[in-house]
């Protein structure tokens, strides 16, 4: 299962002036506890200053994990992250996988996709994408702009029509994280879930061991 945290610094508590410190240091934690992929997704950044934290980023995460640069194909190939996360209305994954390709970026750099229906779940596979998120499926305040909760028979269907690996989000929980697993994804991605954990190790424990329930 691959576990996703996706950054929203401004959620984070603590004084506005050091809030990408803070956030640091939340990613920091995360490597620590073996959460796969970090999403920084932070868009009210200037391009220098997420290159910054994206930098800084980097030189806390252990090899073990993967950043991933949420919508700026120009910022994770310039500081060397290990991928880049398209929206839906973003560029095509097809057209960055091209613009990568032809720079002999590293071929582990993955390029994903957020998709809200099957259709758009089936045009980012045709698209070569290297995975999509899907959701939301479940309630979710960051989530609420994209209508109702998806739920997990649909999540089901986009994970039997494709074979991309299909990653949920949306109103992830320690409860219903297995459902999602059992509804064929191959991992979960959450802001709350990990931002607001108090313990990001037992957390992991948790969720790696609802794996195998």
């Amino acid at each position: 299962m691959k576990l996703c945290y996706v950054t929203d610094r401004q959620a984070l508590s603590g004084p506005r002036s050091e809030d990408c410190r803070t956030l640091l240091e939340r990613i920091r934690e995360a490597g620590e506890a073996g959460i796969d992929w970090i999403q920084v997704r932070e868009r009210d950044l200037a391009a220098r200053e997420l290159a910054d934290l994206v930098r800084a980023a980097l030189g806390r995460l252990p090899g073990s994990s993967l950043l991933i640069v949420n919508d700026r194909v120009d910022i994770a190939l310039a500081t060397g992250a290990g991928g880049v996360h398209l929206g839906e209305r973003s560029l095509s994954a097809r057209d960055v996988k091209r613009f990568v390709s032809a720079r002999n970026v590293d071929e582990r750099f993955r390029v994903g996709v957020s998709t809200h229906s099957l259709a758009s779940a089936l045009e980012a596979e045709q698209a070569r994408a290297d995975y999509v998120f899907f959701g939301p499926v479940f309630p979710t305040p960051s989530k609420a702009a994209y209508g109702a909760p998806q739920g997990l028979e649909r999540l089901r269907e986009v994970c039997r029509q494709i074979a991309l690996p299909v990653v949920a989000i949306g109103g992830i929980t320690t409860e219903n994280a297995s459902a999602c697993l059992r509804a064929g994804a191959a991992g979960i991605a959450a802001i709350r879930l990990f931002q607001e954990a108090r313990n990001l190790t037992e957390l992991v424990g948790q969720l790696r061991n609802s794996e195998q329930s």
